[in-house]
């Protein structure tokens, strides 16, 4: 029962003299966990030969989806494994939609410790389905369960961190959605030395792979739960006066909207559409960035001009690597993205932050193909890395832009909802790219010349994005709670004032901290981050030569 009492919001309520910058590592320590969603490609290639080990055993040629959930006798296509990327955006924005509310009200320790059982023990029924050659397991496991860790995981220190730094917002935010975009630097690497340790004439060493990270994993999201601590009703940092408020007109509120009554407001739908149509052109390019850059350039990758169908197996392998340093580069633009945009819009604002976002991007993607038949390598990746910094910035921005709209009372929950815009684009994106390039090269359309309709349908997409940005306006009084809706959803969150914690110092979750807890903090999961990023960069330095 005591054990169960920790996770009370009432236990995570931060005394007097707390340091704030304690927060943001907690949240790194689960975001950068979760984070491995984005590298679980790592898997594929191993997990296609699982059974054939040197080479894969291939299914018959008849044998659907349906089937291959169930099969223990061929190996799995690398396409039906991918299928793990929709289901992992699906229900993170599923989950993170609907027990958003709950998470106000049950703190970010409870939702932390919550995302650790799911992400974890989903890897290790992953685990099982592997070693039993149970793709559903897979699935089940990752995906849905995993999935629905993502979700709470990706949302629980959101409300949090923006109440500790109401003084930058987008910095705060920023911070710790970083972490989901650098999980991927620091996991696959780790997965990739895994794999190749735990290798055996009878296995390609990924179930094994699985169940070393759930253990790492767990350790490191339970520290982050338990680390969080929620700041006391009107607490302030110190010197800091909250900005006047004269213009009704404002984008910047002081009251508060209720999650309950978001999906009846225009300014929710407006910038759930602005999230959907930047996420899907990012994800759109994400996913399809490798084979993008090898047929558009092919040959000219490593010196020789040919294209792409004229290469020999070899120089395919050298494009290949190539377009894998590519990857890397866009990795460390999608986190700095995260936390640089985030960061600017505490200067800018959030709406003029989108503006630029949406403009620079409408004009990038229009100029994509131009770049291409001109044969500008140094521009076209320099686009890339623009529109994935963007991309990252787009996720850190929209919790603090919520939070100048709606308050920041039910923040989290307002938040978990909007993200089911990711939801949708996981799965828009994806197949809107890949529809439309499998569509011109069976029109006969060159490959190189293949993605050029794509990028004027990602520009026209961006484009009515960014209409929408233009149309959001402040919301209404009629939207937003009484004086009584807030006392009695204050209570609900079992939120106290600075006063009664200082009455009761026992009931908080503590007061004055040292800094080298901080600094042990920050190393702990900045250290991680540092050397993924230092093994992406030395992938990528093919770019800077």
């Amino acid at each position: 029962m005591t054990i169960f009492h920790m996770l009370d919001k009432e236990r995570t309520i931060a005394g007097p003299g707390f340091n704030r910058w304690l927060v943001p590592p907690a949240a790194l320590a689960i975001h950068l966990c979760i984070g491995m969603a984005y590298g679980f490609s790592v898997f594929w290639l191993p997990l296609s030969r699982a059974l054939g080990i040197k080479e894969p055993l291939a299914c018959p040629a008849d044998m659907n989806l349906l089937q291959e959930l169930f099969t223990t006798n061929c190996d799995w296509k690398i396409a039906s494994l991918g299928w793990m990327y929709t289901l992992f955006f699906v229900f993170l924005g599923i989950s993170a939609s609907l027990f958003g509310g709950w998470l106000e009200h049950a703190g970010p320790r409870k939702a932390g410790v919550v995302s650790a059982l799911c992400w974890c023990g989903g890897l290790v029924i992953s685990a099982i389905g592997v070693r039993q050659h149970q793709m559903w397991m897979m699935w089940l496991g990752s995906g849905v369960i995993g999935g629905i860790g993502l979700g709470l995981g990706y949302i629980s220190p959101v409300s949090t961190l923006i109440k500790w730094f109401p003084d930058r917002r987008g910095m705060a935010t920023g911070m710790a959605i970083m972490g989901f975009g650098g999980g991927a630097v620091i996991g696959a690497p780790l997965a990739t030395a895994l794999m190749k340790h735990f290798a055996a004439p009878d296995s390609v060493g990924v179930w094994q792979t699985f169940l070393c990270m759930a253990a790492i994993y767990f350790v490191f999201m339970l520290s982050g739960a338990l680390a969080y601590r929620v700041p006391a009703a009107g607490w302030k940092p110190a010197g800091w006066t909250p900005p006047q408020v004269k213009d009704a007109n404002a984008m910047v509120t002081t009251r508060h909207v209720h999650v309950k009554r978001v999906w009846s407001i225009p300014q929710f739908w407006l910038l759930w559409g602005v999230l959907c149509l930047n996420v899907t052109a990012g994800i759109g390019i994400l996913g399809m960035a490798s084979p993008l850059l090898q047929e558009i350039f092919a040959g000219r990758l490593i010196g020789v001009d040919l294209a792409f169908n004229a290469l020999s197996l070899a120089q395919k392998a050298q494009t290949a690597a190539v377009a894998a340093s590519f990857l890397g580069l866009l990795s460390l633009f999608n986190i700095g993205g995260r936390f640089v945009w985030a960061s600017c819009s505490d200067f800018i604002g959030r709406k003029a932050t989108y503006f630029v976002f949406l403009v620079l991007g409408l004009v990038l993607y229009a100029s994509i193909p131009t770049m291409a038949h001109k044969h500008s390598l140094g521009l076209f990746v320099a686009s890339f890395c623009i529109i994935l910094s963007m991309y990252g910035g787009s996720f850190s921005t929209i919790p603090a832009y919520l939070a100048d709209l709606f308050g920041t009372q039910m923040v989290g929950a307002i938040h978990g909802r909007i993200l089911t815009a990711w939801a949708a684009a996981g799965v828009f994106g994806p197949v809107l790219v890949n529809y439309i390039r499998e569509y011109q090269i069976a029109a006969g359309v060159p490959k190189a010349q293949a993605y050029d309709v794509t990028m004027y349908v990602l520009a026209a997409l961006i484009g009515a994005g960014l209409l929408c940005n233009l149309m959001v306006r402040p919301l209404a009084d009629k939207y937003f709670m009484s004086e009584a809706e807030l006392a009695n959803e204050r209570k609900l969150a079992h939120d106290r004032d600075l006063a009664s914690i200082t009455g009761n110092g026992a009931a908080s979750g503590g007061g004055a901290s040292s800094p080298a807890v901080a600094v042990f903090a920050w190393a702990a999961v900045g250290i991680p981050l540092a050397i993924g990023i230092w093994l992406t960069l030395q992938k990528a330095v093919v770019f800077f030569k």
